[in-house]
C-alpha cells in the first residue's frame, strides 16, 4: 500500500503539472487570437460601413471603399483553387495509392514537396514575375497571381489529402477489390468520400495561405485598386492592400485595419462555410447508414 501510494503521488503530481503546462499553452494561443483580433476590431470596425463596402478607393486609399479590392481577391482565390485543387488531388492520390510501384519517384515528389513548403513566399513571387508575367507574357494580372498562389499551396494541400487517403481503412479498398470495383470507381464512390474531412482540412488550409498572402502577390498580381474586368487585368489583394495602407501611405493606419477586418471576416465566413458543408455531409451519411 504504502508503496504503491509512493509511487502514485509522484505520477499524479506530474500528470497535473502536465496537464497545466497543456491548458497554459492552450490558454496562450486563445489569448493571442483574441488580443490580434481585438486590436484589429477596435481600430478598424469603426470604418467599416455600407460606403466602404461598396464603392472603390480614391485617394490611395485613405477615401472610398475596397469593392474592388474585394472582388480582385476572390477573382485570385478561384484562379489559385482551380489550378491548385486538381493538381493537388492527382498528386495525393499518385503519393497514396499508386506510388507502391514507383517508390523513387514517389520519394522525389515528397522531398519537392518538402523543399517547396520551406521557400519563402517573396521567392515565389520572384519566381512567379519571371514565369507567368515575363516568359509566358501574362504580365501584371491576377491570373498570374493565382497561378503563383497555386505553386505555394500546393504542398500543403497535397499532403494533407495524401494523409487523409491513407488513413482510409484498408478492409475498404479490400472489399471493393472483392467486388471487382475498378481503381477510379473505388477512389471515387469510397476512398473520396472517406477521405473528405482531412482534404477539407487542408483545402481550408491553402484558401487562407492564399487570402493571405502579400509578398508574391505585389510581383505577380499587381497594385492596381481599380475593378477587374478579366483574369487579365491588374488587381490587388486585400492583403497588398493592407500592406500598403499601412507601409506606404501617410494616416492610413486606420483604412489598414478597417481592410484587415473584412480580410479576417471573410477568412472566417470561409472556414466556417467549409465546416458547415463538412458537418451536413456527415450528418447526410449518417442517415443514409
Amino acid at each position: 500500500m504504502s508503496e504503491g501510494g509512493a509511487f502514485s503521488r509522484p505520477g499524479a503530481r506530474f500528470d497535473r503539472i502536465l496537464g497545466a503546462v497543456v491548458w497554459l499553452a492552450a490558454g496562450g494561443i486563445a489569448a493571442v487570437l483574441i488580443w490580434i483580433t481585438g486590436d484589429t476590431l477596435q481600430r478598424g470596425l469603426s470604418e467599416v460601413d455600407i460606403a466602404f463596402l461598396t464603392t472603390e478607393p480614391t485617394d490611395a486609399g485613405r477615401r472610398g471603399g475596397i469593392v474592388s479590392v474585394v472582388v480582385s481577391t476572390l477573382m485570385i482565390l478561384a484562379v489559385t483553387l482551380t489550378a491548385a485543387v486538381p493538381l493537388a488531388l492527382g498528386t495525393a492520390v499518385f503519393l497514396a495509392d499508386v506510388s507502391a510501384r514507383w517508390s523513387a519517384a514517389a520519394a522525389v515528389v515528397r522531398w519537392s514537396l518538402d523543399v517547396l513548403a520551406a521557400v519563402p513566399s517573396i521567392v515565389f513571387g520572384l519566381f512567379g514575375n519571371a514565369l507567368f508575367c515575363v516568359v509566358l507574357g501574362l504580365g501584371y494580372s491576377i491570373l498570374s497571381g493565382g497561378l503563383t498562389l497555386a505553386c505555394m499551396v500546393l504542398p500543403v494541400m497535397i499532403r494533407t489529402a495524401e494523409q487523409a487517403l491513407r488513413s482510409v481503412p484498408a478492409e475498404l479498398r479490400m472489399n471493393a477489390a472483392a467486388l471487382g470495383l475498378r481503381r477510379t470507381a473505388r477512389l471515387w464512390h469510397i476512398e473520396f468520400p472517406a477521405a473528405v474531412p482531412g482534404m477539407a482540412a487542408g483545402l481550408v488550409l491553402g484558401i487562407g495561405r492564399a487570402l493571405a498572402e502579400t509578398a508574391a502577390l505585389i510581383f505577380t498580381a499587381g497594385y492596381a485598386t481599380r475593378m477587374p474586368t478579366s483574369v487579365m487585368d491588374s488587381g490587388r489583394a486585400l492583403s497588398v492592400h493592407v500592406y500598403e495602407l499601412a507601409m506606404n501611405v501617410p494616416m492610413g493606419d486606420r483604412r489598414a485595419a478597417a481592410t484587415a477586418t473584412i480580410l479576417m471576416i471573410l477568412v472566417l465566413c470561409i472556414t466556417s462555410a467549409a465546416s458547415s458543408l463538412l458537418h451536413r455531409r456527415r450528418i447526410f451519411r449518417r442517415s443514409e447508414a
